[in-house]
């Protein structure tokens, strides 16, 4: 982002001829106890080189710049391949958006078309869009397709969902009308299927959970009815785990962030929503089609856009209107560079790390799993004492570790949530271990 300095009467010059007395009149609308929480940047104006540096002190201010990364709970810190980056540095990318004109913009009809093809090879799908925003909303719209299809208002919604997907879901259902009813988890931290309640257009569960266990799918549709399965899942484990497609699953999402992207703070994230071919109509977004030209040569186009600017008002399933391009390129990049091969070591990497470190701490005295059942890169470890007093010595130690608010949300107590990628190496999970076990 440029660094354009404006002088005090470049202010006024430009507030005078949009009529406001002062910059505070541009910000109005929102409400007082919104702004009264705003602290300024302390940025005064000076010299570009004077800015730049405050920034570079700031930031290095982040300690968790230097630390040692075990978070988890959907954004996980992978590895990038480097030419994920260099196409991606490409300038003709960074301006992408709707291409409405398929003769200028085959280049981006092409990815999009290439990254549809590879989420329906790697979810076992048969048709998916061009992207969404970020998983979380790619959920909340499954559950509005599922109403969309069955006519029902009522979603029964796995328990065990990562808090950020069900609050945003909550957020769609209130605006939408929709019930959701929970399905409670067992002690191996699967849900419950025999108390799965009737009469319901979808269930929604997340595998693998909020616990990091993989839910057991098989025979699940065949349990539902003519209820749609919608099955969230963490896209790099599919390099390992049998895709939803193979269950029977009627919408699988997910979080593509940890297809090339980095974990950024929170973003920017991708949303990943494949479904059947049937329901073609009812999906959201865009999707990217391959055809053959007047002269028989190939070319891509927009074959599906669900908004109203394009179809009836009534058919449109207009959703946040957001996809991620440039993030659904970044995925492209990575599926394409990494291969098939490729991307069930880097699976596998993840979960021998896992298992090794949750082998080792189980032997700590007072540390325990919580779940026994199948994870792959993540798990929850019970501690002898105060989870918060354990994730504090993590980090004094130099290790990032997630605050057990999020586990305790779900009725987990004294507990931690442990991420481990390939990013890890023997000596950091050595060295964890023997924080935790009081050694250095």
């Amino acid at each position: 982002m440029r660094y354009l300095p404006n002088a005090d009467a470049d202010r006024h010059q430009m507030l005078d001829a949009i009529g406001c007395a002062r910059l505070e009149d541009l910000f109005s609308d929102i409400p007082r106890e919104v702004l009264e929480k705003c602290e300024p940047l302390g940025l005064p104006m000076r010299s570009e080189l004077d800015v730049f540096g405050e920034l570079v002190r700031t930031a290095e201010a982040n300690s968790a710049v230097n630390q040692i990364s075990l978070l988890g709970g959907g954004i996980y810190d992978h590895y990038t391949p480097h030419v994920v980056g260099q196409i991606l540095a490409r300038s003709e990318f960074y301006t992408a958006y709707t291409p409405y004109q398929p003769e200028i913009s085959q280049g981006t009809l092409t990815a999009m078309f290439e990254f549809q093809t590879l989420i329906c090879e790697l979810t076992g799908m048969e048709i998916a869009n061009a992207s969404m925003y970020d998983g979380t909303t790619a959920l909340a719209e499954a559950a509005l397709m599922a109403e969309r299809i069955r006519k029902r208002k009522r979603v029964a919604v796995a328990a065990n969902l990562l808090p950020q997907y069900r609050r945003v879901l909550n957020t769609y259902a209130w605006a939408a009308g929709l019930e959701l009813v929970d399905v409670p988890f067992d002690v191996s931290g699967r849900c419950a299927w025999e108390r799965t309640p009737e009469n319901v257009s979808a269930i929604v569960v997340q595998s693998p959970n909020a616990f990091g266990v993989i839910e057991s799918l098989g025979g699940l549709k065949e349990k539902l009815g003519d209820a749609l399965l919608i099955v969230a899942t963490y896209p790099l484990a599919l390099g390992l785990l049998e895709p939803p497609g193979s269950f029977g699953a009627d919408i699988v999402v997910g979080e593509g962030q940890s297809l090339g992207l980095p974990m950024g703070f929170g973003g920017p994230l991708l949303g990943l929503f494949a479904t059947k071919m049937e329901f073609l109509r009812q999906l959201p977004g865009r999707v990217a089609g391959r055809t053959i030209d007047a002269e028989g040569k190939t070319g891509y186009t927009m074959a599906a856009q669900t908004r109203e600017q394009h179809i009836r008002r009534e058919r449109a399933t207009s959703n946040i209107c957001t996809n991620s391009a440039l993030c659904a390129l970044a995925a492209t990049v990575y599926l394409a560079s990494v291969g098939a091969e490729g991307l069930r070591q880097v699976a596998e990497l993840n979960f021998a790390k896992a298992h090794y470190l949750a082998n080792e701490i189980g032997r700590l005295k007072g540390y325990r799993l919580a779940f026994d059942a199948p994870f792959f890169n993540e798990f929850v470890v019970r501690t002898p004492g105060s989870a918060d007093a354990a994730r504090r010595k993590l980090g004094r130690m130099g290790f990032l570790v997630e605050d057990p608010a999020e586990l305790e949300a779900l009725g987990v107590k004294n507990a931690l949530r442990i991420a481990v990628t390939e990013r890890r190496s023997r000596a950091e999970l050595d060295h964890m271990i023997a924080a935790l076990g009081g050694r250095r």
